[in-house]
């Protein structure tokens, strides 16, 4: 439902923008269009990569690798799997549910999905492209750190 609601406030706020200035509304949709179209390629890359990672990846055998027992080495091990791995937000919590009920730790869990949802090395060639070298790394970097302050929190709290 929420995404009908945003598409629907997107359609009217075109339409009330194309009536107050045609010019501008057209030139910026043009716009929009090209940068779709530049971005393409690589969107649809990413997306057989991801599909390719996922086929391996099964959750069972993630939380193989992630178990409660694990320790830091899982919780490292989870990170990089979700730095490797891109999957929406939406998808990554229950997902993150799911490999809790299969043995996966907390303190694994909280590392695999902030990296998932923060960290995308499969991503850094469009975001370079886009942000700049410096950046991207930077920002990848600080995610993946990120990552294990949260594991570490949720396992003082939880653990």
């Amino acid at each position: 439902m929420q995404t009908a609601i945003y598409y629907g406030l997107a359609t009217f706020l075109t339409l009330f923008s194309f009536l107050k200035d045609k010019n501008k509304t057209k030139l910026s949709l043009r716009k929009a269009w090209k940068s779709f179209v530049n971005i393409l390629p690589q969107l649809l890359g990413m997306i057989s990569v991801i599909g390719i990672i996922i086929a391996y990846l099964s959750p069972q055998t993630i939380s193989n690798l992630i178990g409660g027992s694990s320790g830091w080495l899982g919780v490292l091990s989870a990170a990089i799997v979700g730095s490797i791995t891109l999957i929406p937000a939406f998808v990554a919590f229950p997902m993150a549910a799911i490999l809790l009920e299969n043995g996966a730790g907390y303190m694994q869990l909280s590392a695999f999905a902030s990296t998932l949802t923060m960290v995308g090395l499969i991503t850094l060639p469009l975001e370079i492209k886009f942000f700049g070298r410096k950046f991207a790394l930077l920002r990848n970097i600080l995610a993946f750190v990120f990552a294990f302050i949260v594991a570490f929190v949720i396992g003082r709290v939880v653990g």
